[in-house]
């Protein structure tokens, strides 16, 4: 890995004139938060955002940097989407893990109308549940997961509320019943009758 020394003689050819992703905003962020006491994981996204600003290829700022060709790529997408303003955003290592705490809310959120929690829809499904629990507790996982999660419990987003039930009793007897719809042949014979009528 080279060190910092060499990196900064990289980014002293920097000109902002010639910049090919950043704003101008984006740029004074960068460059200002790389004179600060930064951790070397966020020093190297910053110099390989400004580094891809300054067109250098993903060959290049790997050499440069000593950096994995993932990591290059990655942030070299960010700049290009215009994201570079996020480089402290992404948290550093493995994403949290599924806990029992996660495996308890599922198993709870799942036994309740997704109602319950202020939903339109009367049924989760596993890509509500994954969002709900990203946003309570801040762990992503993907829908099939969730589903492989709901069979290892015995459960299902397919489960029936009580809740549910209870208004499919209350509505059990109201109905339409067939002596209430007129028959075709009354209506035919009670407009020809009216026909008659008119041309007498």
């Amino acid at each position: 890995m080279q060190n910092n020394s060499s990196n900064s003689n990289a980014l002293e050819s920097y000109d902002s004139k010639e910049s090919k992703f950043l704003t101008p905003f984006q740029r004074k962020l960068l460059l200002k938060n790389l004179q600060t006491d930064l951790q070397p994981e966020y020093r190297r996204r910053l110099e390989i955002m400004l580094l891809a600003d300054m067109g250098k290829s993903q060959a290049e700022i790997c050499r440069i940097l000593g950096c994995s060709q993932e990591m290059a790529r990655y942030w070299i997408a960010m700049v290009q989407a215009g994201l570079a303003h996020q480089w402290n955003e992404r948290a550093k290592g493995r994403p949290k893990t599924v806990n029992k705490q996660y495996l308890e809310r599922l198993q709870e959120l799942v036994t309740h109308s997704p109602r319950d929690y202020g939903y339109a829809f009367s049924n989760w499904t596993a890509q509500w549940l994954s969002k709900h629990l990203a946003f309570e507790l801040g762990i992503e996982i993907s829908d099939r997961h969730i589903n492989r999660l709901l069979k290892q419990k015995g459960l299902s987003t397919k489960q029936k509320y009580q809740k549910g039930k209870q208004e499919t009793d209350q509505f059990k007897n109201v109905g339409i019943q067939i002596s209430d719809l007129q028959s075709n042949c009354e209506l035919k014979v009670d407009y020809s009758l009216n026909l008659m009528k008119i041309s007498n």
